[in-house]
């Protein structure tokens, strides 16, 4: 007995080791289903897990019923059709060869928040933490936090689950994500729940999918990069399949004799199990997560790229795309955080260059992009005043996704500019109603230069909805800056006080930029 006891505990080593497919015993679900949810209220829903291959399942809430049988490797899903929102508790059964039974679900608005530090930010590192931890009972808002495991093909499964916002459990919660979620909440009145998945320190690669990086031509490079560390990889497994072979043939002796059994070959490490490199915070922080119902995505990333300049455009691009892919919504709506200045270093103008790569990627559909360089703190990469990141990130889903049209929801943004004489007239999107110095005082972080690409100091001036720049020492200008710098705190808004993005009317990597103002 105990030599088949031995041998047995080899093989199923070896059976994990290989295959990392343990045997489904019953039926189970993802953690991200779970009691106390919050389900995407006018949308199909998709309820997915693991059972038995073959095995019949029948998810039953409310009035609504499915049965499917589990496929060859034993995954299940089905998809439910709208419910309406709802604060009343639902209770939701998944029925096999066992029953589930989830409590407490509400019906409501899901969003998913992403990024490094500054969105993994918590509620208690924030602005007035202790008075906004006390006040924060909010029974129909429920907030999802996923652990930091990378992993290096996609996971299944989160170690997390859903609690109720209470101040003990939005402690440690994404700060940017219980923000912005509260603020939906008090304005739709319905209940509202937040998935917070985010790494400090993390670059945007490893949150990219293979889908992501195959819908952008401009990710040739990583494309062939990731080719070439899974050929490697996969090279590695074939070499140790020799020593492998020896491990099985040593262990079988061993049970013959009565011995132990040594510890199986140590694997090659996989180069995509890591918060660096390539896909690999998608495997194990997003994907376990997808196709739960959402209506969009929060995304505070960049500094770990600054210095990229345009190609995190792409970058961003294949991001929003590869997500898509994987929920399967179309446009499903992304919304991001302009980075706040900060001094870095090195070049100056490397994080401006990120500023105008994140403001070009406004021309993905249904994106949106919250300003923030009037809240930053130039000496602290982590702004504290996290409640208006999330109420600017919510204004934009309000305006754009709820019907509430009425809001203002973006400063100025850079659309044209036109030579009159010595001076230069610059037009912006989201003017309406005219530009303001926010301070009161002379508009700031205004340069202008001739053909010989030399950006002097510039006098802005308002008129009406547009800036009219020039300065005395320019007399045939051809181009503007605003803003850039990477601890340029501009002043110029709209009047609904939301802050103008820094841009550049030129694209010349030869120029020779502004001394910052005094």
């Amino acid at each position: 007995m105990k030599n088949a006891m031995l041998f047995s505990a080899a093989l199923t080593s070896a059976w994990v080791l290989f295959s990392g497919n343990p045997a489904q015993a019953e039926v189970t679900l993802p953690a991200i289903i779970g009691s106390h949810m919050v389900l995407e209220s006018g949308m199909p829903l998709t309820i997915w897990g693991w059972a038995n291959a073959g095995e019949e399942v029948t998810v039953a809430i409310a009035d609504f019923k499915a049965t499917v049988k589990a496929d060859s490797a034993g995954d299940w899903q089905v998809k439910l059709p709208p419910i309406p929102a709802s604060d009343e508790p639902l209770e939701m059964t998944v029925s096999g060869t066992n029953t589930i039974k989830l409590t407490d679900i509400l019906v409501g608005e899901v969003w998913m928040g992403s990024g490094q530090s500054n969105m993994q930010w918590s509620v208690d590192a924030s602005d007035n933490a202790a008075e906004e931890i006390a006040a924060a009972n909010y029974p129909k808002l429920r907030l999802f936090l996923v652990p930091l495991v990378p992993a290096g093909k996609p996971a299944k499964n989160v170690n997390a689950a859903w609690t109720v916002c209470t101040p003990e459990t939005v402690k440690s919660f994404s700060a940017v994500c219980y923000y912005f979620g509260r603020e939906l909440h008090k304005s739709l009145k319905v209940p509202v729940g937040m998935i917070a998945t985010s790494w400090g320190g993390t670059a945007i690669q490893p949150w990219i999918p293979p889908a992501g990086y195959e819908a952008v031509a401009e990710l040739e490079g990583e494309r062939k990069q990731i080719e070439s560390l899974r050929t490697g990889y996969q090279a590695a497994l074939k070499g140790k399949l020799p020593e492998i072979k020896q491990w099985l043939e040593g262990s079988e002796k061993a049970v013959a004799a009565g011995l132990a059994v040594g510890d199986p070959p140590t694997m090659p490490a996989n180069p995509f199990n890591s918060s660096g490199g390539f896909t690999g915070l998608y495997n194990g922080m997003i994907h376990p997560l997808a196709p739960f119902t959402i209506r969009g995505a929060l995304w505070y990333q960049g500094e770990a790229n600054v210095g990229q300049g345009m190609h995190y455009r792409d970058l961003m691009k294949g991001l929003i795309l590869g997500w898509r892919t994987a929920w399967s919504q179309g446009d499903l709506p992304f919304l991001f955080v302009q980075l706040a200045p900060f001094q870095y270093g090195g070049n100056p103008q490397a994080l401006a260059e990120l500023w105008e790569a994140q403001t070009a990627t406004l021309k993905v559909p249904n994106t949106g992009m919250a300003v923030t360089t009037d809240i930053s703190n130039i000496h602290d990469i982590h702004p504290r005043n996290k409640q208006e990141v999330g109420r600017r990130l919510a204004l934009w889903a309000l305006a754009r996704f709820y019907g509430q049209s009425e809001l203002v929801y973006s400063g100025p943004i850079y659309e044209s500019m036109e030579v009159e004489g010595k001076r230069i007239r610059v037009r912006f999107q989201h003017s309406d109603g005219g530009l303001v110095s926010r301070d009161g005082k002379p508009l700031t972080w205004f340069s202008i230069a001739g053909a010989d690409k030399k950006f002097l100091p510039a006098t802005a001036t308002v008129d009406s909805e547009t800036i009219v720049v020039e300065s005395s020492d320019v007399s045939a200008p051809v181009a503007v800056r605003f803003g850039w710098h990477q601890i340029a705190e501009p002043n110029l808004a709209n009047k609904a006080g939301l802050p103008a993005s820094p841009f550049r009317t030129d694209n010349w990597s030869d120029a020779t930029s502004a001394p910052p103002p005094q």
